[in-house]
């Protein structure tokens, strides 16, 4: 008996199904995570919801809480800074800037202070040793190094906190949060320009030491406060007065280790 000829449109039908399948698989397999994403532990949401208490003024964050210590943390070694530099800086300019400091976080202390107590956080009494360290490498400076070290140290600090203001500023949905970070960003900004402004700052070393990465915080955020059973509608915060500062003129810039 001859053989039957094969059935031409039969395996063409076989290999188009198959490649729809493989297709109906392949997108089944790019749109599951797209609507499921939200509902996985261990998302950025799922830790934000995680570690977010509930009070009067709105939610308070992780970011939130370790912000609010940060801006007492900067008091606590900026301020004594500023004082000294007001003695031993060997410029008018570097005097200024020392005033600016002293201004700047005396107003942004009280603030700060307040808005803890309002939410029933902690906050730190002294620097941490990253910022010991820096006040120690102040004291033993003298003459032109002392000015030299106190506008860089400072304008390095500086330009590492006011990315976390923004960042707190942008996605805070607490009024009290949203109120000390306009406070605390104009403060920075003008302590920026005003340690610029002593022209000691080396720009080419900031931008290496910036792009190397700050250093991990050294201390945890406080305990959040206990939930609040019925928070209600978060309370609207009156923006406060900000402080205006004169800026110096800006002076030619020495040679960097002078």
């Amino acid at each position: 008996m001859r053989p039957r000829p094969p059935i031409q449109g039969r395996g063409i039908f076989s290999g188009t199904g198959l490649i729809i399948t493989g297709l109906a698989a392949t997108l089944a397999a790019l749109v599951f995570p797209i609507w499921s994403y939200a509902d996985r532990s261990g998302t950025g949401v799922d830790v934000l919801n995680a570690q977010t208490v509930s009070t009067q003024y709105g939610p308070l964050s992780a970011l939130d809480r370790d912000f609010i210590t940060k801006v007492r943390l900067a008091g606590l070694w900026e301020l004594p800074a500023g004082q000294q530099a007001q003695t031993k800086g060997t410029t008018e300019a570097v005097r200024t800037a020392g005033r600016h400091l002293v201004e700047g976080h005396t107003f942004l202390d009280e603030r700060v202070r307040t808005v803890a107590s309002q939410l029933g956080l902690a906050l730190p009494d002294e620097p941490n040793d990253q910022q010991k360290g820096w006040l120690s490498e102040l004291d033993a400076a003298q003459g032109g190094q002392y000015d030299w070290k106190f506008a860089n140290i400072l304008r390095l600090a500086h330009g590492r906190v006011f990315s976390v203001v923004a960042q707190v500023r942008a996605g805070t949905r607490n009024s009290l949060v949203r109120e000390l970070a306009d406070d605390a960003n104009t403060t920075v900004l003008d302590h920026i320009k005003i340690l610029e402004a002593t022209g000691f700052v080396d720009f080419d070393a900031l931008a290496r030491d910036l792009a190397a990465g700050s250093t991990p915080s050294i201390t945890r955020s406080p305990a959040p406060p206990g939930p609040t059973a019925d928070p209600g509608s978060a309370v609207p915060v009156t923006p406060s007065p900000s402080p205006t500062y004169t800026l110096p003129p800006a002076a030619a810039s020495p040679p960097p280790g002078t």
